[in-house]
């Protein structure tokens, strides 16, 4: 059961219930995190939507947004992300084995998304300025200047939400993933 208490979406208002009605509109439900994350601080979770709007808008492709999203989630080790993000990668067209070869880092076969995902572990497990390596693997790998700035992006719209979801151990609304 999640921490922090919840009242039910239908009794929004005010902004809240805005916010709550812009999420329902375009996914048909609230998941649970965007439920509890409203409710406390509603211009928190638009800020957060209109970042992910943003990066929506932005040139790296959604199985690139999705596979950002899911890797970032499991190193952190949140599992409502992972659960969420693994049923999104899904709705890309990301194969499950593929889903699972992300989060295990092993070869996906796929030589642009291997790049991607060295480059997001990279960026997630070390600190200070990368490598020159780093930086030219992900730009032989095809990815422009801006699409660095939509990785650094993705990875801190996916972190809030984990960092939350950690504290709040926030009930799951998405199908568990082993």
């Amino acid at each position: 059961m999640s921490r922090i208490h919840t009242p039910a979406v239908e009794t929004a208002t005010g902004a809240t219930a805005e916010v709550y009605a812009r999420i329902k509109k375009a996914a048909g439900k609230v998941p649970n995190t965007f439920a509890a994350i409203g409710a406390l601080a509603p211009a928190a979770l638009d800020a957060v939507l209109a970042a992910d709007a943003v990066l929506a808008a932005g040139s790296l492709s959604k199985q690139d947004q999705e596979t950002i999203k899911l890797l970032v989630s499991e190193i952190a080790g949140c599992d409502y992300c992972v659960a969420a993000h693994n049923l999104l990668g899904k709705a890309t067209g990301l194969r499950p084995e593929t889903l699972e070869q992300i989060r295990s880092g092993e070869s996906t076969g796929d030589a642009r998304r291997d790049a991607l995902t060295r480059f997001v572990r990279v960026l997630q497990q070390t600190r200070g300025t990368i490598s020159e390596e780093a930086y030219s693997a992900i730009k032989a790998a095809g990815y422009t200047d801006a699409q660095l700035v939509e990785i650094a992006l993705a990875i801190v719209i996916v972190s809030f939400t984990n960092v939350f979801n950690r504290v709040n151990d926030t009930d799951l609304d998405f199908p568990r993933v082993a």
